[in-house]
């Protein structure tokens, strides 16, 4: 599909979101990402992958304003492909990963930054609940107490606190990104390409099912929460960029 390209570089994969400047997802987008893996992982020479994209920002998640109405539970079989593939990934964040971004960030093992990075599971201030495996994702790299402050709390981290906190594994200048990932990548590469596919199933072992079982549960309570007063106002919030009015309602 146009919205995601395959390169590359040596034996590593670089699948690529053209959808610039803010990279919103949905089910197509996410379903082709998990195409394009399936499909590197199918070619001999494929041993790592790079998720990037195009534009200002990584991912910006959902655009609620004009996709309200998006097959959640597409959306998150979708999603679910991505968890499955076999080869290592390796994502190059810059500018924001906010909410289902911030998701779609995790999908990926590891994550290089920026310090101009931006990070928030903000769907507390949207009056709504997270999403896209973010149940099992988040606390399994930042930890529980953190995963909590960041999901409750709805607040946005730059890179350097990410780093700190573990959600990035490197930070490099804005301008070195794709090149720092591609080196990240480079290290799995150079591994006998059945051992790292069977090491990092061994590590992953019943990983998708948890978040099969996680996506359920937060897509409907997604569901649940998108009629309510309070999530419309948050979208509207948002929209007009001031501090949302919740009624718990």
């Amino acid at each position: 599909m146009s919205d995601v390209s395959i390169g590359r570089d040596g034996h590593i994969g670089v699948v690529c979101l053209h959808r610039p400047p803010n990279n919103f997802f949905d089910a197509a987008l996410v379903g082709g990402v998990a195409e394009a893996y399936e499909e590197l992982a199918a070619v001999g020479w494929c041993r790592a992958i790079v998720l990037r994209s195009e534009g200002k920002h990584f991912c910006a998640g959902l655009d609620f304003a004009h996709n309200a109405g998006q097959d959640i539970a597409a959306l998150y079989r979708n999603a679910l492909r991505l968890f499955a593939a076999p080869l290592p990934v390796v994502a190059a964040v810059q500018g924001s990963a906010i909410g289902g971004g911030l998701g779609f960030a995790l999908s990926a093992d590891f994550r290089v930054a920026a310090p101009t990075s931006r990070f928030s599971a903000n769907f507390s201030r949207l009056g709504f609940h997270h999403g896209f495996g973010l149940t099992i994702t988040l606390p399994r790299v930042v930890g529980e107490q953190a995963a909590a402050d960041l999901l409750l709390s709805g607040r946005r981290v730059d890179g350097a606190y990410a780093f700190a906190l573990g959600l990035c594994d490197e930070l490099v200048e804005e301008a070195d990104l794709q090149t720092s990932a591609l080196a990240f990548a480079a290290r799995f590469a150079a591994g006998g390409p059945l051992a790292v596919r069977a090491i990092r199933a061994t590590l992953r072992q019943g990983l998708v099912e948890r978040l099969r079982l996680a996506m359920a549960h937060e897509g409907a309570e997604q569901e649940r929460l998108r009629s309510s007063a309070d999530f419309h106002e948050g979208i509207q919030a948002s929209a007009e960029r001031r501090e949302p009015r919740f009624t718990n309602e």
